[in-house]
């Protein structure tokens, strides 16, 4: 299983990231599995951004719910995070990885794949 992030390493102050992760040797709607963005910032620890499981379902940090969107396009196995209104507090290396769960709520044990992450800076 292999995951690939991509999208625009630098983002404006009020704008959105809009990130795709591209899975490779699985599907995302395989049972028991979820799919998950999380970040890292510059001299921080990890911060799950939010999840989506194989039924579609999606579940996202409390504290970043109300900027987030999680979907998928199932044909390609691609999902997508959208973070909204965003401020350079958002700058980051943000990482996909896929979870063996509920996907419910984050838990770094159960993410077993993980991307190899992507730069994104909020700058004007």
């Amino acid at each position: 299983v292999q995951l690939q992030e991509s999208g625009p390493g630098l983002v404006k102050p009020t704008q959105t990231i809009s990130l795709i992760c591209s899975v490779f040797g699985d599907s995302l709607t395989t049972s028991d599995y979820y799919w998950s963005w999380i970040r890292q910032p510059p001299g921080k620890g990890l911060e799950w951004i939010g999840s989506i499981t194989s039924s579609g379902s999606t579940y996202a940090n409390p504290s970043l719910k109300s900027r987030t969107f999680i979907w998928r396009d199932t044909s390609k196995d691609q999902f997508t995070l959208h973070l909204y209104s965003v401020t350079p507090e958002d700058t980051a290396m943000y990482y996909c990885a896929r979870g063996a769960g509920s996907g419910t709520s984050y838990d770094r044990d159960e993410l077993d794949y993980w991307g190899q992450g992507t730069q994104v800076t909020v700058s004007s």
